[in-house]
């Protein structure tokens, strides 16, 4: 049994729910992709905790955050997070964000280049290249479509879901994973889909602002991943110094399907950040 303390936190306007292993340690914050929330990280977060002070973010609308009716957007959601570390006074934390979460955590470092010590980026979804949208991308209608429908289903036929639909999850995935289902907000749900967020975004100027360490997590194409090689570079010409790990039989959910390969990525990583 965790001795875990969750608290909320006010941040840019609203209350954030964060849940934190504490200790006396240097910080780590994940961030996690859309539909899931903080304590989806329970596994990862459980591997780091020995060396990490581990913060689990609650998005806005997700988890027990709270969820207005507006502020979707990704330059919102990136002041939602910076927020967050100011509140809590961290000083240059580690960084990890998957799917929606390392896009996020992406701009944070650009748009709040002082901020982070180093960034690790969760097969991100390529909103960085600009022209006709990546297949990922062009499934987020179907995304939202499977997001109502779980929202009408009951915790435990979520989960059959789940199982279901990802027998190759660690069983320690699949219960948070239907928790944030349940306590998903309908309004994040209509907000985060809305059309045109990443294209307001000059993300040019903004990536090229990055100065901390980062690292991209990337997985099969052909098993759902969602960062080709192409936007690889094209993020590696913007951050020049970009890192790049490749993690084999594993789609979008990386941590989910190849979770020790994926761990000794993350502490390598993460290992090689001089102290704050």
């Amino acid at each position: 049994m965790n001795t875990w303390q969750s608290s909320k936190v006010e941040a840019n306007g609203i209350r954030l729910r964060i849940t934190r292993t504490g200790g006396n340690k240097r910080p780590l914050v994940l961030v996690h992709g859309v539909t899931d929330d903080g304590l989806c990280w329970t596994p990862v977060a459980e591997a780091l905790s020995t060396d990490y002070d581990v913060i689990m973010v609650d998005a806005r609308g997700h988890g027990q955050s709270d969820a207005p009716d507006s502020g979707y957007d990704l330059i919102t959601l990136v002041n939602d997070l910076y927020g967050v570390i100011q509140a809590l006074r961290l000083n240059k934390p580690l960084m990890i964000g998957h799917s929606l979460g390392a896009v996020t955590t992406l701009l944070m470092a650009g748009l709040y280049p002082a901020v982070p010590g180093a960034i690790v980026l969760e097969d991100p979804p390529s909103w960085w290249v600009k022209g006709p949208v990546s297949e990922f991308l062009q499934r987020t209608g179907d995304i939202k479509e499977w997001a109502f429908q779980l929202k009408s289903q009951t915790r435990e036929q979520i989960l059959a879901e789940g199982h279901r639909q990802n027998p190759r999850w660690y069983e320690a995935e699949l219960e948070p994973w239907a928790d944030s289902k349940v306590r998903l907000s309908l309004k994040a749900i209509n907000g985060l889909f809305a059309p045109d967020h990443a294209a307001r975004i000059d993300w040019t100027e903004a990536l090229r602002r990055i100065s901390c360490p980062v690292c991209v997590v990337t997985a099969d194409l052909a098993s759902g991943a969602a960062l080709d090689p192409a936007s690889v570079e094209a993020l590696r010409v913007l951050v020049p110094h970009l890192r790049v790990e490749h993690i084999a039989n594993a789609g979008h959910n990386i941590h989910r399907e190849q979770f020790a390969p994926y761990m000794d990525t993350v502490r390598a990583f993460l290992a090689g950040i001089p102290a704050a």
